[in-house]
């Protein structure tokens, strides 16, 4: 208890100046060498002006309804969205039914008992009324493994230490800053903050696990049969995979917390009306309806709903046929093997950088390049490539030379310029040579494919050399 006064008067004294971010939690815990859930309980004592017994005890009573919710959902209630999936699950009782690990069988198993209890008797709502399941199946989880009552309820201020933050960033639909990526951070936390991790791992198990949840939309989920099984319980799968990771393995995550939360909650207010859109779109006509309701829509209105659900199924069944038509065989599906890390950020500018190498003679003396701003980002792993690809006319799967090639004496005679643009999928390369120059300009395509825009000497003579090269050049 002396370390925990020793942080609670230096957060008297921090307080004053300033709100504390999670990140700057994180580091006092860390300086402190006290459990981030600890130094999140000693910063609440301080706001609210309560014991440390208070505190933890305040934080269980705040699952009370929710936990009804959760008993109902797993005996019997019944979700228009979900039907009977909690009681379905509780039949098989201490079986392993959904994952073999005890806790997070059960947490997933309470989890989407929850949500069903939701559509029963409503949940208080934390982020949203989805992250206050993945909360509650946990905790109820912990309570029935060998965890000790101070360390649940630390469990559980932590969990709403994080959610409280995603709570005031949501401010649109998303189930990235609700059931799934606020249900997956706080998860992280707390398993990583359980299992005996130091506050840096618990701040890598966050970032972790918000980057898979990042621009995830509810539309689809919230009316749709069926889909937000998967949202709500993955939740708990991301979050336990996210803090074993960084408790087992040397995983580098140097993302800072606080930059991955701000992140994540501006691109769910940008992301959202576009996603949303298209979301509607597509599944508007599967989403669940109210025989009681129907009848006090205009029988027109219902008529054309059934016509619009028709043809986005036409349409999609198009849209799909198209795709399976361009693609490749079966036994061919896969691409050249691409070193560095992405098919999309080093593979195609490798080829593209092939395409104008094919095209020049004599001795090269300047490259310039030109790259959109996401592969200029990743700089890091495509100049590696793009150059031994102008230089030599390296394939993408040249490990070798990749991984030397700034230490090759060419390279040294080579005036070389990497360019920022602000355009979508740019990405062109200049190479100057003593008999004869080139260019390529071109955009950006996954497994390594090229859509040549222009081309010099001529665009004729760059599709030629891509055949030649057994690039796939696509429009």
């Amino acid at each position: 208890m002396t370390s925990l006064n020793k942080v609670i008067s230096r957060l008297e004294r921090e307080l004053q100046v300033k709100t504390l971010t999670l990140g700057e939690l994180i580091e006092i815990a860390e300086e402190e060498g006290l459990s981030l859930s600890s130094v999140v309980v000693a910063e609440a004592m301080v706001k609210e002006g309560k014991s440390y017994e208070e505190i933890l005890s305040d934080v269980m009573g705040e699952f009370d309804h929710n936990m009804k919710a959760l008993e109902i959902g797993l005996t019997k209630g019944r979700s228009f969205i979900l039907g009977t999936v909690g009681s379905d699950l509780a039949k098989y009782g201490d079986d392993k039914v959904l994952i073999n690990d005890s806790l997070i069988n059960k947490a997933l198993i309470y989890t989407l008992a929850t949500e069903v209890g939701n559509h029963e008797i409503g949940l208080q709502p934390c982020a949203g009324t989805g992250d206050s399941c993945p909360y509650t199946g946990l905790i109820r989880a912990l309570k029935e493994e060998d965890f000790s009552q101070e360390k649940i309820a630390l469990a559980a201020a932590l969990i709403l230490k994080v959610g409280s933050i995603f709570r005031e960033g949501k401010q649109t639909t998303g189930c990235n800053m609700e059931g799934f990526g606020a249900g997956a951070a706080a998860t992280a936390a707390a398993l990583t903050d359980l299992r005996g991790g130091t506050p840096k791992q618990v701040a890598k198990a966050i970032v972790l696990a918000i980057s898979p949840t990042i621009a995830v939309p509810c539309t689809p989920r919230v009316m749709a049969a069926g889909l937000c099984a998967s949202h709500i319980s993955g939740a708990i799968l991301i979050g336990n995979q996210a803090a074993n990771l960084i408790l087992k393995t040397s995983l580098p995550v140097d993302i800072d917390v606080d930059v991955m939360i701000a992140m994540a909650a501006r691109i769910h207010v940008e992301a959202a009306p576009v996603i949303t859109a298209i979301n509607l779109e597509y599944l508007e006509p599967y989403f669940q309806k109210k025989n009681q309701v129907e009848p006090f829509v205009d029988e027109d209105i219902r008529n054309s709903e059934k016509e619009k659900a028709n043809k986005i199924k036409k349409r999609a069944r198009e849209e799909i046929r198209n795709l399976i038509s361009s693609s490749r065989p079966l036994t061919q599906v896969f691409g050249d093997v691409v070193v560095g890390g992405s098919s999309i950020a080093v593979g195609s500018p490798t080829n593209m950088a092939r395409i104008c190498h094919a095209m020049v003679s004599g001795e090269i003396k300047k490259i310039e390049i030109d790259l959109t701003v996401d592969l200029f980002s990743r700089r890091a792993i495509n100049i590696p490539a793009i150059l031994m690809g102008a230089i030599y006319g390296a394939r993408t799967d040249d490990a070798e030379l990749y991984h030397k090639i700034f230490e090759l004496p060419e390279i040294k005679n080579i005036e070389v310029k990497i360019n920022k643009v602000d355009i979508p999928q740019v990405q062109r390369i200049r190479i100057e040579a003593t008999e004869r120059s080139a260019m390529v300009d071109a955009k950006n395509r996954g497994g390594g494919r090229v859509a040549i825009v222009d081309a010099k000497p001529s665009l004729k003579e760059a599709l030629i050399a891509a055949e030649r090269l057994g690039i796939e050049v696509v429009d």
